[in-house]
């Protein structure tokens, strides 16, 4: 029992520089390093993951108001696991067991079964593959509606944080091609979607973070010419660098300064930057809600990358 890992079995690919750690629980990303440096803000193998961080979000992201959406004429209720907003969060599948399915030295393949349960009766077969070459992380993610229940909604992201480059969020410059955001009730549900300028919120062409405090959601998202959207965290001296970036199946991104973090010496040591296929609230308010019929599979594709050490 002394050797008891929080988050289950560790696997560990490097390539050149660069070291990533996967875990079982959860399936999501623990450390990622390059040059010897912390490129997301990770955790310790002797701690249980918090704050979602490097976590897998599936069936669907973010928040689900009372925990209950209708589909196919029916009402489901899965169990609501932030009670103090009366939400669930983040999916289904960031605590079960993910196994490792094949892997060589720089790159590995993870894969899960969601079962039918009370509220979800859709088994999804998903699968992710990270991989470390000369351009840094990438990471492949596909999901299957395996069958027998009908056709089943499905939303997915990620939650990784950046880190500050050992400093504070306050320090980084952040460049992100999105042209709206959300506007969030105090439950953290979206009650309305605004052009950026509107709120203040404008960073697409690069800004201080400085004092501001995000838990937003973005989207209308510039891309370039491969389809990739691309957001760019900088150190203020511009020492540092670090680029996300998301292919055409991502649509949104949540973008989260840490403020309210449980561990008070966490706070705005690293920024989330979460891939997103839909809005948050999507099993509710159908934002970027994608129908996944019997047979049918959903692949989508991220990645990061330093572009300085």
């Amino acid at each position: 029992m002394g050797d008891l890992v929080p988050s289950g079995e560790q696997h560990r690919i490097a390539a050149g520089n660069q070291e990533l750690v996967v875990v079982e629980v959860g399936g999501g990303i623990r450390t990622y390093r390059c040059a010897g440096g912390d490129v997301i803000d990770g955790y310790p193998a002797a701690e249980m993951c918090s704050a979602g961080r490097g976590q897998i979000l599936a069936p669907w992201p973010n928040r689900l108001g009372d925990g209950r959406f209708e589909w196919a004429g029916r009402a489901w209720q899965v169990p609501l696991d932030e009670p103090e907003r009366s939400n669930a969060i983040h999916g289904l599948v960031r605590w079960l067991p993910w196994s490792l399915e094949e892997r060589g030295e720089s790159w590995l393949r993870m894969g899960c079964r969601l079962h039918p349960r009370p509220g979800w009766p859709w088994p999804v077969l998903m699968s992710v593959m990270y991989s470390l070459g000369v351009d840094g992380l990438e990471v492949a993610f596909s999901a299957i509606n395996e069958g027998g229940a009908g056709a089943c909604p499905f939303g997915l992201g990620w939650h990784p944080y950046v880190a500050a480059f050992g400093g504070e969020v306050d320090e980084l410059v952040l460049r992100l091609p999105a042209g709206k955001a959300y506007v969030a009730d105090d439950r953290g549900l979206p009650v309305a979607v605004r052009p950026v300028e509107e709120l203040g919120l404008d960073f697409r062409d690069g800004r201080l973070i400085g004092g501001a405090q995000l838990d937003t959601a973005f989207t209308d998202l510039a891309r370039s010419e491969d389809g990739r959207a691309v957001v760019e965290i900088r150190s203020r001296s511009d020492a540092d660098v670090v680029q996300l970036w998301m292919d055409g199946s991502y649509t949104h991104v949540m973008v989260y300064t840490g403020d309210t973090l449980s561990d008070e010496e966490r706070r705005r040591r690293g920024l989330a930057v979460e891939p997103m296929t839909c809005a948050p609230d999507m099993l509710r308010n159908g934002d970027g809600l994608l129908k996944l019929d019997e047979g049918q599979t959903f692949q989508g594709f991220w990645g990061l990358r330093k572009l300085k050490f």
